[in-house]
């Protein structure tokens, strides 16, 4: 029998195989490593960065001892060790991932860095184990030239990175949770182990192959509980844009996108508002000089749909919604009772392309895609906004949903999200949706009117127009005139989103309930 050093899979020996599988484990790790740390510090280029940066240091570490040991120590039961601990500690991660990101999140760094140490403990130690696999597995080839048996390793170890990058990116992350994708990747690297120790028989290897199977199964068997504090989950999964989830609590439903509450329905009336912010889709209503000739309405961002449905339901308006991520449009439908009809149109597509291929003009256009910690940037800039004016008629409104503070060093982006709409718009407006300065959902409002509406209209108007929600409450935040020093205009060519929204890391983002409804007002 060939022994593990020898033996070959193809064309490719037990080493060899195993450089190839930690190729493939590492940089889906690394890609599983965004979907991981983007509910608690977000996915800014920051968090990307860092992730980067510590697998590429963890690596490194490994590579140079590995290297300085693998003369002396290599052999194919280290490497089926090396394969075995990362598979363990990937248990580990799939058991207390959670956990081990809070212990990662209370050290008091700046923003940008918050981070770094949570990466560290999550990824480093498995990346620094993989590392080593390369060297061994460069001393242990039957190649007699140095230089070529370097080159076979590192470019097996390169395809499999490949391998790994795209399968994760393209199919594995699509398709299955984050706990599954941990899951696969340590079976891939117990499998691995086993393909290689096998034939020797050595009962020590042997059982702690199966030790750590076990370990791997109890880990993913252990998070199926269907439970999170936003109450019971009745769905979830990976989308190519984001971790989505669907929980119900009581008579509410929420949506959870990268583990943040994004919209809500009261399941016994799934009209109503849940949300205080989602209340201020109506007030271009009294913004406009004639409510009635309000005919077509863009809503840029689906979400739940909580304002296209109240649209369709409250106004004689045709509605039309632009969603980028399908999987939320499938689970709107499912779980938020949301359907198309005549008045509601739903197109799967990037906002911005939308908006440039469209032929339609909008009386008001809705732009609710931003979230606290991902903001498409191409959505904030003058051009944009340029666009957005193009596609409104004469007398258009654009109303935006803002995450950020409404003063304070938190409020970067909304004041510069307030000073590039000041470069298109004549009039903009701005309230915020909750009574302290926290991070919060601050409402833009911007009319093609030169003339300022004033807060006192705007109660004359809520009280005599029949627009089917009492505003008066909302209207008592009314903000014009915004000081926008230091802060930038966005365009295409420089939109540092990411700086901007760097100081509301760490802080709590604040979404209000709605009050019960009024139906009407007049």
């Amino acid at each position: 029998m060939d022994s593990p050093l020898t033996r070959s899979f193809g064309r490719v020996t037990a080493p060899e195989l195993a450089v190839f599988v930690s190729g493939v484990a590492s940089m889906g790790l690394e890609i599983l490593a965004g979907r991981m740390v983007a509910p608690q510090f977000g996915s800014s280029i920051y968090t990307w960065g860092s992730i980067i940066g510590v697998f590429l240091t963890a690596l490194s570490l490994g590579y140079h001892y590995g290297g300085k040991r693998a003369a002396e120590q290599a052999s194919v039961d280290r490497l089926t060790w090396l394969l075995l601990g990362t598979a363990a500690y990937i248990a580990v991660l799939v058991f207390a991932g959670d956990l081990l990101l809070t212990a990662g999140s209370v050290f008091p760094l700046p923003s940008r860095f918050a981070s770094l140490p949570a990466i560290i403990l999550l990824f480093g130690p498995p990346t620094y184990l993989l590392g080593f696999v390369s060297p061994y597995a460069a001393e242990l080839s039957n190649t007699e030239d140095v230089g070529e048996a370097s080159g076979r390793v590192y470019a097996l170890g390169t395809v499999g990175s490949i391998l790994g990058a795209f399968g994760t990116t393209f199919l594995l992350i699509p398709t299955f949770g984050i706990d599954t994708i941990g899951f696969l990747f340590g079976l891939l690297l117990v499998g691995t182990a086993a393909l290689i120790v096998l034939p020797s028989m050595n009962r020590k290897p042997l059982f702690a192959v199966l030790g750590v199977t076990v370990l791997l199964v109890a880990a993913i068997g252990s998070g199926a509980f269907g439970v999170s504090t936003g109450g019971r989950v009745i769905y979830q999964t990976q989308t190519p844009y984001q971790e989505l989830e669907v929980a119900d609590l009581g008579d509410t439903r929420t949506l959870f996108l990268d583990g943040q509450r994004h919209s809500a329905m009261d399941l016994s009336d799934p009209n109503r508002h849940v949300f205080e912010y989602t209340r201020y889709f109506h007030i271009p209503y009294l913004f406009a000089e004639d409510p009635d000739e309000i005919d077509r309405v863009l809503f840029i961002g689906g979400g739940g749909f909580t304002g296209p449905k109240r649209f369709e339901a409250e106004y004689d308006v045709t509605v039309d919604v632009v969603e980028i991520d399908p999987e939320v449009i499938d689970v709107a439908k499912e779980y938020f009772r949301v359907e198309e009809s005549a008045q509601l149109n739903i197109y799967n597509a990037d906002g911005r392309r939308f908006l440039r291929n469209t032929d339609n003009t909008y009386d008001v256009i809705v732009l609710d895609a931003y979230k606290k910690d991902k903001v498409p940037f191409q959505l904030t800039t003058v051009e944009f906004m340029r666009l957005a004016n193009d596609r409104l008629s004469k007398d258009g409104i654009f109303f935006a949903n803002v995450i950020s503070a409404p003063n304070g060093p938190a409020s970067e982006f909304y004041r510069a999200q307030y000073r590039t709409m000041e470069q298109v718009f004549p009039q903009v407006y701005g309230f915020p949706t909750a009574r302290t300065g926290v991070v919060q959902n601050v409402e833009l409002v911007a009319t093609k009117n030169s003339e300022v509406v004033t807060e006192s209209e705007l109660r004359t108007r809520n009280r005599d127009r029949d627009i089917g929600i009492d505003l008066s409450s909302e209207i008592g935040s009314y903000r014009n005139d915004e000081p926008t020093e230091g802060v930038p205009i966005l365009q295409d060519n420089r939109a540092p989103v990411d700086s901007l929204l760097d100081p509301m890391v760490g802080q709590r983002y604040v979404i209000e309930q709605a009050p019960p409804e009024n139906e009407t007002v007049g």
